[in-house]
């Protein structure tokens, strides 16, 4: 590690102001930023910790939607009564995240924000057609996602909540890669109110909607239907976990098993 500031906000707006003062970072859960910063990856002279910020945690049913704080960990979402009675997909997909440790620390806000190219929250936002907000607007979630690690967020901007509508049907499913148990290839399958949306995660730079699998499912909402998809490999990973090819073949597979897990 080397030096760095740390400043303990009390508030959102005493965050932003030290944000936008700084140039620093927003320490939410710590699980990805801590661990970039420790192999240099990430090297912020200040970093602001929200953790003190009682505003930005919390789950409740809001009308369609739920409604969950920033700063809510992964063990609190997968464990929450109004998230497995509404959206019991999301709960899994919490479940499911790292180890004990991380789903003890780490939050929904701080996942979004690093939009790790193989993180699970992401394509449950994206396939539920979420709305992230911040301490200045609402994004949804076709916009927020630019690119690897990239997002719509501006260096002062935080997201203090994300609002998921309630879907008729999804499920999600990961095949994880052994050692991080991050998403060798997820995807995540919703029926909502305005069409099927499916999303994966882990194949390709960022999280991403496969139309073609979007298409399929909205003439037959069946595992035979997604699975019979053929995925390009253009564009997708390649690497000593898996190839492209082989990335593509799971895309479908586990559209099919989501689609499957559904209902």
């Amino acid at each position: 590690m080397y030096a760095v500031e740390y400043q303990r906000a009390k508030s959102v707006a005493d965050a932003a102001a030290a944000l936008a003062k700084t140039g620093g970072k927003a320490l939410a859960g710590g699980q990805s930023l801590v661990g970039a910063m420790k192999l240099r990856l990430a090297s912020p002279g200040t970093v602001v910790d929200l953790s003190g910020i009682a505003e930005l945690k919390g789950i409740r049913k809001e009308g369609d939607a739920i409604m969950i704080g920033a700063m809510t960990t992964h063990a609190d979402v997968a464990a929450s009564a109004v998230v497995k009675e509404a959206i019991p997909a999301l709960a899994k997909v919490a479940e499911g995240i790292g180890d004990r440790q991380v789903r003890n620390r780490g939050t929904l806000g701080g996942s979004l924000a690093n939009n790790d190219p193989a993180a699970d929250y992401p394509a449950a936002v994206l396939a539920l057609g979420a709305t992230v907000l911040t301490n200045k607007r609402k994004i949804s979630a076709d916009d927020f996602f630019r690119g690897m690690y990239e997002t719509a967020l501006a260096d002062d901007e935080i997201i203090t909540g994300v609002s998921f509508p309630v879907p008729k049907k999804a499920a999600y499913a990961k095949f994880p890669q052994p050692a991080s148990r991050f998403a060798l290839v997820g995807v995540f399958v919703a029926q909502t109110a305005g069409g099927v949306r499916v999303a994966v995660t882990g194949a390709a730079s960022h999280v991403h909607r496969a139309t073609a699998i979007e298409q399929a499912l909205s003439k037959s909402f069946t595992a035979d239907a997604a699975k019979a998809v053929k995925i390009p490999a253009d564009n997708l990973n390649n690497d000593l976990h898996g190839s492209s090819e082989y990335r593509a073949h799971l895309v479908s597979v586990m559209a099919g098993r989501a689609v499957a897990a559904a209902g």
